[in-house]
């Protein structure tokens, strides 16, 4: 029985000239898990118990301006009623000089979502655009049943 030596470019045991990628991705996995798992523990401070101050005051003094959309589509500026055509001068009146106030929008659970959506769109066009929603917090939501679903 003869015994030929495999030939280049054909027979059982040709040479591959593909890239492996498997071992790649198996170490970009496991490099990837690791960063996972140890980039919450970099950010991590330390304790320390910080003296207090008597006549310390807040970094940042500038009460927020509040606008307040009830359920019936009544915008109030503070405590003051104001027609929502005059609300973002009134604002800007009431800003002066200083823009970087936020603008604390609260709109009540019962309110059209789009009279809300309308008051912010009408500050974000004056250039008011430092606009936060106040919300109350889960554990002061009551539980409401849920809206009827529609029969078909």
């Amino acid at each position: 029985m003869l015994i030929s030596a495999p030939r280049r470019g054909g027979g059982l045991y040709e040479p591959v000239s593909d890239i492996n990628v498997t071992p790649l991705v198996d170490v970009m996995l496991v490099l990837l898990i690791i960063f996972m798992v140890t980039a919450p523990m970099l950010t991590a401070g330390l304790r320390v118990d910080l003296p207090q101050a008597k006549t310390a005051q807040p970094v940042d003094p500038k009460e927020p301006i509040i606008v307040t959309i009830t359920k019936e589509g009544k915008v109030f500026l503070g405590h003051d009623e104001v027609l929502r055509d005059q609300l973002a001068s009134v604002i800007q009146t009431k800003m002066g000089a200083d823009r970087d106030r936020v603008i604390h929008v609260r709109g009540d659970r019962g309110a059209i979502y789009g009279e809300v959506v309308g008051v912010m769109d009408q500050l974000a066009r004056n250039g008011l655009v430092r606009i936060a929603l106040i919300t109350n917090s889960r554990a002061d939501v009551d539980d409401r049943p849920a809206a009827p679903s529609i029969a078909r």
